[in-house]
């Protein structure tokens, strides 16, 4: 939570055994630097924003097309929330620019992973152009994402969910 809300750069080693009550060797007996901290942070965030996305999908019980549709509800639910501060994995791109560190690419692992769902539930819906409509789907939600973060409020991620809405119904084959 210290690297999502003040920055990994920000966030020293000090600062987080404070937070955590924990000796410095019990840290490093874990972990041998902060660099795979900040790792096994964003392993742990992927695994739970996966774990959060399918369980809201499972819940829908809506037929494929709609379970796109049902991405962006979750993007919704999950910008509104009080906790909300942005993407995590944005973050640690920016803050970690050099395109072959290990944290850059395990960040980068997480969007190309996010847009692979995107794209199986695209080819589960039987939609045209599965490739071109699962990317253009998750640019519109890491646009929201980051917009949603920049103003303060869901109403991008709102705008979001309408232009999915007509780029899915493109994909069906049907006019808009």
């Amino acid at each position: 939570m210290l690297f999502y809300r003040d920055g990994y750069h920000a966030t020293g080693i000090d600062r987080i055994l404070a937070e955590a009550g924990i000796a410095k060797m019990t840290l490093y007996h874990h972990f041998r630097s902060k660099e795979e901290l900040i790792l096994a942070v964003l392993k742990k965030r992927d695994q739970t924003m996966f774990e959060s996305l399918n369980q809201f999908l499972d819940a829908k019980r809506r037929p494929p097309e709609k379970l796109l549709e049902a991405v962006f509800d979750w993007l919704i639910v999950w910008i509104g929330s009080k906790g909300f501060r942005g993407c995590a994995f944005l973050k640690a791109m920016a803050e970690y620019q050099n395109l072959n560190d290990p944290i850059h690419q395990a960040a980068l692992a997480h969007k190309v992973a996010l847009t692979a769902e995107i794209r199986r539930l695209v080819v589960a819906a039987g939609l045209k152009k599965s490739r071109n409509l699962s990317e253009q789907l998750s640019l519109l939600l890491e646009g929201a994402i980051v917009q949603s973060h920049a103003i303060g409020n869901v109403a991008p991620a709102l705008r979001a969910r309408e232009a999915a809405r007509l780029l899915i119904a493109i994909g069906k084959g049907c006019e808009t």
